[in-house]
């Protein structure tokens, strides 16, 4: 199977990018054939080559990041049917934090994506321009990457 991670990370310590690559790793490990990608470096004709796609976004402003959504809204509603998807994001903790990954999965059902497993969350923490993934956030995200691969094989 084919997968498809895209994800924005705007940060310089790219928290984000971190999740996407451990989670690629562990379906790699699992025999999925995946590629991972900063969202500029994709091109949209291209993401019908995959069974499966994963989107994240960093969460600012309460939401996923503007080059993740513009990428998203480049398809056309049902696009996608019968492929599945995936969203995650990162963020801080709290109620006024916002959540990227909600508006990511939502965007993904619309284009027709059956969506796999609830969104992923990686928890950061810090301050601006110094937020660090909270200890065992990586070791989630291969988790839920080994999840994902059952999910996928069944």
């Amino acid at each position: 199977m084919k997968v498809l991670i895209v994800y924005d990370s705007v940060s310089v310590i790219r928290n984000t990018e971190k999740v996407a690559n451990a989670i690629g790793e562990v379906l790699r490990e699992k025999g999925f054939d995946v590629d991972s990608r900063y969202v500029s470096d994709v091109d949209a004709a291209t993401v019908k080559n995959y069974d499966c796609v994963l989107a994240g976004s960093p969460t600012h402003a309460f939401r996923a990041t503007k080059t993740v959504m513009q990428f998203l809204e480049k398809f056309p509603e049902s696009e996608f049917s019968g492929k599945f998807g995936v969203a995650f994001d990162t963020q801080m903790t709290g109620r006024l934090s916002g959540n990227a990954a909600k508006g990511i999965e939502k965007k993904l059902e619309k284009l027709g994506f059956k969506i796999v497993l609830p969104p992923l969350v990686a928890y950061v923490e810090g301050k601006m321009n110094e937020m660090q993934l909270k200890a065992g956030e990586l070791e989630k995200a291969k988790k839920y990457a080994e999840d994902l691969a059952k999910a996928l094989s069944q």
